[in-house]
């Protein structure tokens, strides 16, 4: 008897723990429902009906596999964080977004799933539908976000090696490609929308993964362009809208983070204006060719005194880069002509085979045969010119 006035207590804290639970199981089986329903449609519409298989896992698996989310298995913090798990065995990275971005996380992970095929795409293992804000599984990427290993700046902070050029000049090719395969392998060409050192993770061989597809959007059908309210682009500051060609632009700033070192977002190897930006600071002083001033110091050291191949290469480059920024979207290459120059610059390295290419065939502007073609035709002979005339007719290589 002496415990009797313990019982009514000890009910009620019985009936509220149930209440409690039943209330957590009852959002997440609306969680589940909502983010389920909302995947499902995004699927049909973006894969013309065809089911693509992503697994799901409860919220106590991916506790689990992350030491609860313990902050010693983060890998970076941008707008998503990156969590090195373990899941049934095998490593993953599971990512979470830091803000409540439903939409935009069930459209990562559709577009992810799209691009699954290639091998220069991050691609998605499955995901939790239990929690309000969705959570992503991805194939684990060993070395991390590709900035960690370019900018200056994070090098020097995380005690990292220095990417060579070499490796950087392959990222960017396979990369262009990953692109091109967005722009042209589904029925309406996909913008990615967010092209960066951030949005490409790298696997223990250092092969490249881009992500972050949550802001890509396809192009509707009987439209030339479609909205877009978060790039930086010339285009999209005027008028709002944009084609492929702003993933041309950002793949252009790209290239010139790849060639400097230097953070776009962030400047602080050169002196420019606070109103002033890395694509601006290079279109004026590539008017000079002042290549020593531009390039990562690193890229130049690898070959003692810079010998000529390797400036003419890094030449070629930043020629590339100024006709992805043009201001007018029409005078850029397309992602194809990009992936094909890119792969003619890595030639040229391996084999001595002139940078110049057919220009025409590429359907590159006058502007870049201007900046590209002028420095290197000079030195070619009319055996070489064909030969490369003839090298552009073959089928693309990756």
């Amino acid at each position: 008897m002496r415990w009797s006035w313990f019982m009514p207590y000890h009910h009620f804290f019985i009936k509220r723990k149930q209440r409690v639970e039943r209330k957590e199981r009852e959002e997440r089986e609306r969680a589940f429902y909502e983010n389920g329903s909302l995947l499902l449609e995004k699927l049909i519409v973006c894969c013309n009906a065809k089911p693509i298989p992503i697994p799901t896992f409860s919220p106590q698996h991916l506790l689990l596999a992350t030491n609860n989310f313990s902050s010693s298995e983060l890998l970076g913090v941008y707008v998503t964080h990156w969590y090195k798990g373990s899941l049934e065995g095998r490593i993953v990275l599971i990512k979470r977004f830091k803000f409540m971005l439903r939409d935009f996380i069930i459209n990562d992970l559709v577009i992810s799933a799209q691009m699954s095929g290639h091998s220069n795409v991050l691609k998605p293992i499955g995901c939790c539908l239990e929690t309000p804000c969705p959570i992503s599984v991805f194939e684990f990427a060993a070395n991390g976000v590709l900035a960690d290993r370019i900018y200056v700046s994070r090098v020097t902070e995380l005690k990292h090696q220095r990417m060579v050029w070499e490796r950087r000049l392959k990222i960017a090719r396979q990369i262009a490609h990953a692109l091109s395969y967005l722009h042209t392998a589904f029925p309406r060409p996909v913008i990615h929308m967010h092209i960066g050192m951030s949005s490409i993770l790298l696997d223990e061989h250092d092969v490249p993964k881009l992500s972050d597809f949550y802001l890509s959007v396809s192009i509707p059908e009987g439209e030339a362009d479609v909205a877009a309210f978060f790039l930086n682009t010339p285009e999209s500051k005027a008028t709002g809208k944009v084609t492929e060609k702003a993933d041309v632009y950002d793949f252009g700033r790209f290239l010139f983070e790849l060639l400097t070192g230097d953070d776009s977002l962030n400047i602080t190897r050169f002196t420019v204006d606070k109103d002033s930006s890395l694509v601006e600071y290079i279109h004026n002083r590539a008017q000079g060719s002042c290549i020593n001033e531009i390039v990562d110091p690193a890229i130049l050291a690898e070959d003692g005194e810079a010998g000529v191949s390797l400036l003419r290469q890094l030449q070629a480059v930043v020629d590339l880069g100024l006709t992805c920024t043009e201001e007018d979207p029409q005078r850029r290459p397309t992602m194809v002509d990009i992936t094909k120059q890119l792969r003619r610059i890595e030639r040229f390295a391996q084999t001595g085979e002139v940078l110049l290419g057919n220009l025409q065939n590429l359907k590159l502007h006058e502007s870049f045969e201007e900046h590209a073609s002028a420095s290197l035709k000079r030195n070619a002979s009319s055996d070489e010119i064909q030969a490369v005339n003839e090298a552009s007719e073959r089928p693309l290589e990756v």
